[in-house]
């Protein structure tokens, strides 16, 4: 095995998609030092730079200290704990929903509640955006029944789909609000009614949404309120804009209790530790008033793309802090990399199987400690880029 393991890793070398992890050091001020130089830091998900703020981490060490370092077995044995219970309610109410389930990590959740979901009704028909995060497309395979795919956005598309199985005993429609590797967003509005229209449970994956976009930092979905009579579940994380780490399901009263009962994800895991509730505590105290720093890193993102566009680049669909940077192959991708870590710039390569073949890129992850200078910055560096 080992010699296969070998021949493995000289093909993706063969194919510049070798990867290493090397150590970082995250800074409060949209800096990291990597390899002993400071950089300016548009890789990372820490979009409102909550990583290192004061009270996540002041509450963090609180709860560690009042409650210990971990929480002792699984949700349904022993490590329930009433902080648990505390901060679902309150994840529940920042989502507007009946109630949420928090997990270890966004992975893990939509892992473990797609297949679970998928179990209650034999021959459930699912659809899916096509780019969805591989953590979904882990639940899917993992799903039983029919499994669909639409093309990216493509709402005619997946309006087809539906109609060809509108005799499936039921139907999960599932899609980010905000994809993680275009920087665009799904249209909820039109989601919301093909839902209404079709009969279908709809599953959306906030992770890049929740704490940047709509009312208080609450996601796209809260700006676009669960139509009469249909069903919703959002999931989201706290490892990225929230600054902390694990994430959670919010979801209908039926689902939840559900969950608790079905999803392997949830029952045969130990708890999420005590440390991490507090940070989850802190960053959902700071969110909702945060909107100068929304609105600064909505700007930020306007004035790179536009930048980029200047320059004769495209960036794909992006509205959002998370711009695209597509320059094709593997090689052209690295190659970039390390002219912009030249420039004191951290913007790493993305190559597949993260993104599709020939869609290699640069993913500019916007942060609100960022100025308008840094964004100059990173633009300067890719106008003295050369394309090999």
């Amino acid at each position: 095995m080992l010699d296969h393991f070998r021949r493995s890793l000289d093909t993706i070398a063969a194919k510049h998609r070798t990867r290493a992890l090397r150590a970082v050091e995250m800074r409060g001020d949209g800096r990291l030092v990597r390899d002993g130089r400071e950089l300016l830091d548009l890789s990372s998900n820490d979009y409102l730079g909550l990583a290192r703020h004061p009270l996540l981490m002041k509450r963090s060490a609180d709860y560690v200290h009042q409650y210990g370092a971990g929480s002792g077995a699984s949700r349904l044995i022993t490590g329930t704990s009433a902080p648990h219970l505390a901060i679902e309610q309150k994840i529940a109410g920042f989502k507007g929903t009946a109630a949420a389930l928090v997990f270890a990590t966004g992975w893990q959740a939509n892992a473990a509640a797609i297949p679970a979901l998928a179990k209650a009704v034999q021959g459930t028909a699912i659809f899916a955006d096509r780019l969805v995060h591989n953590s979904i497309h882990t639940g899917l395979r993992a799903a039983s029944g029919q499994v669909h795919f639409y093309d990216h956005n493509d709402y005619d598309h997946l309006t087809r789909l539906l109609a060809d199985h509108d005799n499936a005993p039921a139907r999960l429609i599932i899609t980010e609000s905000v994809f993680s590797m275009d920087g665009d967003r799904a249209d909820l509005a039109r989601l919301n009614q093909l839902s209404v229209d079709h009969d279908a449970l709809l599953y959306i994956d906030e992770a890049h949404a929740t704490g940047v976009l709509g009312a208080r930092g609450a996601g796209l979905t809260a700006d676009h309120p669960v139509p009469e009579g249909s069903g919703r579940i959002v999931m989201g994380t706290f490892s990225k804009a929230l600054g902390g780490f694990g994430a959670y399901v919010a979801c209908p009263d039926v689902v939840y209790d559900y969950l608790v009962n079905m999803c392997a994800g949830l029952i045969f895991t130990t708890a999420p530790p005590p440390a991490m509730l507090g940070a989850m505590d802190a960053a959902l105290e700071l969110v909702p008033d945060m909107n100068a720093e929304r609105a600064h890193l909505a700007a930020l993102g306007e004035q790179l793309r536009a930048g980029l566009h200047r320059l004769g680049y495209d960036t794909l669909g992006s509205t959002t802090q998370i711009v695209p940077f597509v320059v094709g192959t593997e090689a052209a991708a690295l190659a970039l990399g390390n002219h912009l870590m030249d420039n004191g710039v951290a913007a790493l390569p993305i190559r597949p199987p993260t993104v599709p073949k020939g869609t290699s890129r640069i993913r500019f992850a916007l942060r609100s400690t960022l100025t308008e200078q840094d964004i100059e910055t990173v633009l300067s560096a890719v106008a003295a880029w050369e394309k090999p």
